[in-house]
C-alpha cells in the first residue's frame, strides 16, 4: 500500500531537480502521473522533450502510470490543457504541485523589462494558472459529490529568495513571495474542496548551483558521517505527505526544508510600534520617534533564515 495509491497528480518542471525527486517519490507511493517540463534550462527556454520523457520512463518503472506533458505553464489555455489531459488519461484529477521555475538573476539597474516579466510569467502566473483550473475543477467535483470534502491538494514552490530576499533577484524574490501569499489566499477560497499549502526547498539543483557560484561549495555540505545535506531527494518526502489523505487537516500553511528538518512559517508580522495619543503624527514628530524608538533594537531582517549552526543543531 501506498501513501498515493489511485491518486493523479501533475507536476510541473519535473524533469529534472526536484521536480523530478517529487515525481520518483510519488510514483513509488502508487501516484499515476502527469510530468509537465518543457526541457528548457533554468536560463533558456528551449525545448528538449526527451527531458519529460526520461522521468516518464523512470515513474513507470513503479508499477504506475506516467505521461508527459510538453507545454508551458504561463500559457493559460495551455494549463487548462493540462487538467483536460489528465481527465482523458486517467478520468480524474487529485493533486497539482506547482514546481516549474527559471532564473533571470540581475541587479535592478541592469534588469530588462524580459527579464523581469519571463520570471514572474512561469513563477507566478504560472502558478496562477494552474491553480485557477485545478480550483475550478475540484470546486465541479466536490459541489457534484460534497462527501469527498477537501479531496484536492494543491501544493506551491516558494523560496528562500521569497522569504527573505536575495541581491540579484528582485524578479524572483517577488514571485516567489507572490506565491506564498497567494497560497494562502487560495487555501481559504477553496477550503472546502482542497487544500493549499506552500513549500519552500533547499535543496542543490541547476538554480542552486550552476546559476548560484556562490551557494555551489554550501549545495555539497555533508555532515561528519556523510548525510548529504542538500540532496534534492530529501525535500519530496514532504510533498509526498502533504498530497496524501493523511494531510487533509493541513492547510494554508508554508513549509521549508532542508535536508532532515522541516519549518513552519507564518507571514508578516509586527514587532514594535509607537503611538501618539491618538493624534496623527506630524513629519516632525516621526523625525524624532520613528528612528530613535520604532526602529531601535529591532530583530534582524534574516531572522528565521536558518543558518548552517542552525541546521546541524
Amino acid at each position: 500500500m501506498g501513501l498515493l495509491d489511485g491518486k493523479i497528480a501533475i507536476i510541473t518542471g519535473a524533469g529534472r531537480g526536484l521536480g523530478r525527486e517529487e515525481a520518483i517519490a510519488m510514483a513509488k507511493e502508487g501516484c499515476n502521473l502527469i510530468i509537465n517540463d518543457i526541457g528548457s534550462g533554468p536560463l533558456d527556454l528551449n525545448k528538449d522533450l526527451k527531458i519529460a520523457d526520461m522521468v516518464v520512463e523512470e515513474c513507470n518503472k513503479f508499477g504506475i502510470k506516467a505521461v508527459a506533458n510538453y507545454d508551458s505553464v504561463t500559457d493559460f489555455n495551455k494549463t487548462k490543457g493540462m487538467i483536460d489531459q489528465s481527465i482523458s488519461e486517467f478520468g480524474k484529477l487529485d493533486i497539482i504541485v506547482n514546481n516549474a521555475g527559471i532564473l533571470r538573476d540581475r541587479m535592478i539597474f541592469n534588469m530588462t523589462e524580459e527579464e523581469f516579466d519571463i520570471v514572474v510569467a512561469v513563477h507566478l502566473k504560472g502558478t496562477f494558472n494552474l491553480t485557477r483550473h485545478a480550483a475550478a475543477y475540484f470546486r465541479k467535483i466536490g459541489k457534484e459529490n460534497p462527501n469527498l470534502k477537501n479531496f484536492g491538494r494543491i501544493i506551491n514552490t516558494s523560496s528562500d529568495s521569497g522569504l527573505y530576499g536575495n541581491i540579484g533577484q528582485s524578479n524572483y524574490g517577488a514571485a516567489k513571495s507572490g506565491i506564498a501569499t497567494f497560497s494562502l489566499i487560495v487555501s481559504q477560497e477553496i477550503a472546502k474542496y482542497a487544500t493549499v499549502n506552500c513549500v519552500v526547498p533547499s535543496a542543490r539543483t541547476r538554480m542552486t548551483t550552476d546559476l548560484a557560484p556562490k551557494l555551489a561549495e554550501r549545495m555539497h555540505t555533508k555532515t561528519k558521517e556523510g548525510f548529504d545535506i542538500y540532496n534534492p531527494s530529501h525535500f519530496a518526502p514532504l510533498v509526498v505527505f502533504l498530497a496524501s489523505v493523511a494531510a487533509y487537516n493541513i492547510n494554508g500553511e508554508v513549509f521549508r526544508c532542508i535536508g532532515d528538518k522541516v519549518w513552519v512559517y507564518r507571514g508578516w508580522r509586527a514587532v514594535k510600534k509607537i503611538s501618539n495619543n491618538w493624534k496623527p503624527f506630524t513629519p516632525e514628530q516621526l523625525t524624532e520617534r520613528l528612528e530613535s524608538e520604532l526602529l531601535k533594537d529591532l530583530p534582524d531582517k534574516s531572522e528565521g533564515a536558518s543558518t548552517l549552526d542552525e541546521i546541524f543543531s
